[in-house]
């Protein structure tokens, strides 16, 4: 069984165990932090699907109003038409088929990776590289798009891609600990709106189980049920 150190149990101390509503939880989660460096603050949401059927599988992206507080080195794969207009928009790598071998090979520098679709058969040999890292681009992410400008830029604004896990969770960074709460705040709802428009039509029951914030070393805050949207209930 896992133990936890003495800091770690003097913040779970200051936590109550009742449910908090968001705006209460990011000033808390603030108040309890015990490291020095800055945290990432993320949302733990449970959800009533079963992620082994397709038809209930949940992913999206959001653009969170006020980001994450630092830019993701993006790397763009696309055909020599569209690599000047990437360039353009602040893509941090660009380049072609040559790109695919150089991962194959084993670079990994970059954090977001956005594809053309003339692209696609080349970057489909880096399935198994890129798809356990959350990388793949994918239609319904934005991430293969003919429009590179604008997915640079959503990508540097702070766009977040959501998945649900096998366990039937989704994990998602809402910004940085030393963001002012209502920036937290902002960004909370904003990722909530978003998974549950992202309920898929065969989910039965309750969609959202659970929701927990926490930092990165912190203990966790559930949230109030009703504070999150009321069109999440069934």
């Amino acid at each position: 069984m896992r133990t936890r150190g003495k800091k770690y149990q003097a913040a779970r101390d200051q936590v109550p165990t009742k449910p908090h509503s968001i705006e209460e939880a990011v000033p808390l989660i603030q108040k309890v932090k015990y490291t020095k460096f800055d945290e990432t603050v993320e949302m733990s949401v449970r959800l009533g699907v079963d992620p082994k059927h397709s038809d209930q599988m949940v992913r999206g992206t959001v653009v969170l109003p006020h980001g994450l507080g630092k830019s993701k080195r993006v790397l763009v794969i696309a055909g020599a038409e569209k690599q000047r207009e990437a360039t353009e928009a602040g893509a941090d790598e660009v380049g072609g088929e040559e790109i695919v071998d150089k991962i194959l090979a084993g670079w990994s520098d970059f954090e977001a990776v956005v594809a053309t679709p003339d692209m696609m058969r080349a970057v489909g040999k880096l399935g198994k590289v890129l798809g356990p890292r959350g990388l793949m681009p994918n239609p319904k992410t934005g991430t293969v798009t003919p429009d590179v400008t604008k997915a640079v830029n959503e990508i540097k604004a702070g766009k977040v891609e959501f998945r649900v896990d096998k366990a039937g969770v989704v994990h998602a960074p809402i910004g940085r600990i030393s963001f002012e709460a209502s920036r937290l705040v902002a960004n909370a709802h904003a990722l909530m709106e978003n998974i549950i428009k992202a309920k898929p039509s065969a989910a039965k029951g309750k969609y959202l189980k659970s929701v927990t914030m926490s930092s990165t070393m912190g203990p966790g805050v559930a949230i109030e049920m009703s504070n999150v949207d009321q069109s999440a209930k069934s």
